[in-house]
């Protein structure tokens, strides 16, 4: 941490956002010297290094280190200037330059005691059926919006959403094998009459997103929930920062169908409970973030017809990232497709 205190040597350079804590022991405490620091041990699953220091600050370590510009700087001190406070605390981001070009080497962030992530706690609230979360989540996803949200808006669309979409059925096509993808394949025509509402323009006003916003991104902690990690999607690593807020949203609502399906499988929640828990949590969610838009005069931030669009290519994207990195995770969003597309429902 001296390292972030004092003189930074060549080629490193540190950028704050806001000052450090203290890392000082108390007065009475005899053990004086260097704050301690522990890892997260081998229980947490994550491609980068973290080091808790003194139980006031984590430092993650990128692995590899990340070529610059990369998304999570710029948005930490935004968040830091517009005042929105519900992640863990910003508070430097060291880089290095090598043969002329910018590296992000580590971030360094605020400790959240007792936080758990949303493939945790969320999965208990599926099991136990209750929904009260939902509301704090649609809240906070507002929240965050508003903070992102630049002013004046920017119109228009950054993309072909439409052929983006497409794109992802096509590969989820390709990628999905055995009875489920003959599945999909017998219900694409279905599928890709929700994705037509991508066809029209996007008038909307276009926000910088978080990108990869799903329950495994919030976390519970002591004091409430805190929205972490924006590095953006790994496996759309194409896509630009700005977007509409729906996408946001979109991904949001899926992830809580995913919590559903791995209530059925982990925790044995019956499958009429855990669609219902699911279509609950949903709603909730939905009604605070339009609310929480609305305190702030901002209801054109969301433009409700793109959600159910959004949600359906987000699930084909689950199905490209069951088939290239985690093949297990497929009866998730194959899970909510069958549940989404029933037989008596196609045409």
């Amino acid at each position: 941490m001296a390292l972030l205190e004092g003189e930074v040597p060549p080629p490193f350079e540190v950028r704050r956002f806001q000052p450090l804590p203290t890392l000082s022991y108390a007065p009475e405490d005899l053990h004086t010297g260097v704050p301690g620091e522990r890892d997260f041990g081998p229980h947490v699953d994550q491609t980068n290094y973290s080091v808790v220091i003194a139980e006031k600050v984590v430092v993650k370590w990128l692995n590899p280190p990340a070529p610059l510009p990369h998304p999570t700087p710029e948005i930490l001190a935004h968040l830091v200037e517009a005042g929105f406070n519900d992640t863990a605390p910003p508070y430097a981001a060291l880089t290095r330059a090598v043969d002329g070009r910018e590296e992000l080497l580590a971030l360094v962030t605020g400790y959240l005691p007792d936080a758990r992530d949303g493939w945790e706690w969320c999965v208990d609230e599926a099991a136990a059926g209750t929904v009260q979360f939902a509301s704090e989540l649609g809240r906070l996803t507002a929240e965050l919006h508003l903070a992102l949200s630049p002013l004046p808006s920017e119109t228009g669309a950054p993309e072909d959403p439409a052929a983006r979409a497409e794109a992802a059925l096509r590969e989820a096509l390709d990628l999905t094998g055995d009875d489920d993808g003959r599945w999909l394949a017998a219900h694409a025509d279905r599928i890709r009459r929700e994705l037509a509402p991508l066809d029209e323009p996007v008038t909307g006003p276009l926000i910088r997103i978080h990108g990869d916003l799903h329950v495994g991104q919030i976390l519970r902690w002591r004091d409430g929930y805190a929205v972490i990690d924006f590095d953006g999607n790994p496996t759309l690593t194409e896509a630009r920062p700005y977007q509409p807020a729906a996408r946001d949203v979109a991904q949001l609502t899926t992830s809580l169908e995913h919590v559903a399906q791995v209530a059925v499988k982990r925790r044995g929640t019956p499958p009429p409970n855990a669609a219902r828990w699911a279509a609950e949590a949903r709603a909730a969610l939905l009604t605070a973030y339009r609310d929480g838009l609305a305190d702030a005069g901002r209801q054109e931030l969301l433009d409700e017809r793109l959600i159910r669009p959004f949600e359906v290519e987000q699930e084909c994207r689950e199905l490209i990232y069951a088939a290239r990195h985690l093949p297990r995770w497929r009866y998730a969003p194959m899970g909510v497709l069958r549940s989404w597309y029933i037989e008596e429902n196609i045409a």
